[in-house]
């Protein structure tokens, strides 16, 4: 799951990103042609249509308000292709500074990936990275013989000072049949090992797995600080992460019409163990539910999240803010 961008390049100061307007490295240059020319080979756009075959609107939405308060995205996918148009890590950082998002935390899903992170985080003050096998390509690197590989590659990138985290690891049960758990446990198992011997958090990926992840995470010696991110439980799932200290990261689905499970579980959870991520490209937040997902819209989720709970933006922003630096450190 690698990505077309480069991980470096110079941060460009004072971009206007106007409130109701796209920001600019976000919209499709004129004279580009409807077909998709400005696309690097490999051509279309990364999803030109949504789960039950529609086709997607593939324009990027206009910025939000920013926010009173500056608020991390601590999970986001800058590599990965969505839109119309090749955004890079700098543009992307400013767009999401110019609307109180100072910084994120890109995330890796394999080798490759997982290397773009540590790059972006090296070149970027404005990142930190998160490494590992996601659980679905786990048993792709097993059937080939190269899990064993792939799992000390990010454990030597682990021990990088811009890697803060370790995921996103985990179980699916959605898109990885049975016959792939086994491999998915022993992944989830080993990256869990790394990331205590690394000293750095545990970003999970829980799909349709709830039970047998909090199953692994009882029998295993585990980091301080484990992170589900995406948060796709219930008031039964926060209350045990309540228990243990886990962490939750709500992302844009939160604000769906159709999540009110989650909604139940935002009001049970902590608000000391509450995060938000984008997990940019996907689950834009409404009211652009279905179009490409940046970091720059995150303020969508944080006032929606607001004003579910009854608390005031600015004090809400405060404590996502100090939750993330409790867990990932400082940029």
């Amino acid at each position: 799951m690698g990505g077309n961008q480069t991980a470096g390049g110079s941060v460009a100061a004072g971009v206007a990103v106007v409130p109701g307007s796209t920001p600019h490295a976000y919209v499709r240059p004129p004279g580009s042609g409807a077909g998709g020319e400005d696309l690097e080979p490999g051509g279309a756009a990364r999803r030109d249509r949504d789960d039950s075959g529609r086709r997607r609107r593939l324009e990027y939405p206009a910025a939000p308000e920013p926010l009173p308060y500056p608020v991390p995205d601590n999970h986001t996918h800058l590599d990965f292709r969505d839109g119309l148009v090749a955004v890079s890590v700098a543009d992307a950082l400013d767009a999401a500074n110019a609307v109180g998002v100072p910084g994120v935390v890109q995330v890796g899903c394999d080798v490759e990936s997982s290397r773009f992170a540590v790059e972006a985080a090296a070149a970027d003050p404005r990142v930190l990275a998160a490494v590992a096998i996601h659980p679905n390509d786990a048993p792709r690197y097993a059937a080939r013989g190269a899990l064993e590989d792939a799992l000390a590659e990010i454990d030597r990138l682990a021990a990088h000072p811009r890697v803060r985290a370790v995921g996103e690891t985990g179980l699916d049960y959605f898109r990885t049949g049975e016959e792939g758990r086994p491999v998915q446990s022993e992944s989830f198992r080993r990256h869990i090992d790394i990331a205590v011997r690394r000293g750095r958090a545990l970003q999970i990926h829980d799909r349709d797995a709830h039970a047998d992840i909090v199953e692994v995470l009882r029998s295993e010696r585990l980091p301080e600080k484990v992170v589900f991110h995406c948060f796709s439980g219930d008031a039964e799932l926060a209350r045990i992460c309540n228990e243990h200290g886990w962490y939750l990261s709500f992302s844009g689905t939160v604000t769906f019409k159709n999540s009110t499970s989650l909604r139940e579980a935002l009001e049970v959870a902590d608000p000391e163990l509450v995060l938000v991520e984008t997990d940019a490209p996907f689950l834009t937040p409404e009211p652009f539910r279905g179009r490409p997902n940046a970091s720059y819209l995150i303020p969508h989720t944080v006032r929606s999240m607001a004003a579910h709970l009854g608390r005031d933006v600015e004090e809400w922003c405060r404590q996502l803010a100090a939750n993330t630096e409790a867990v990932y450190g400082t940029f």
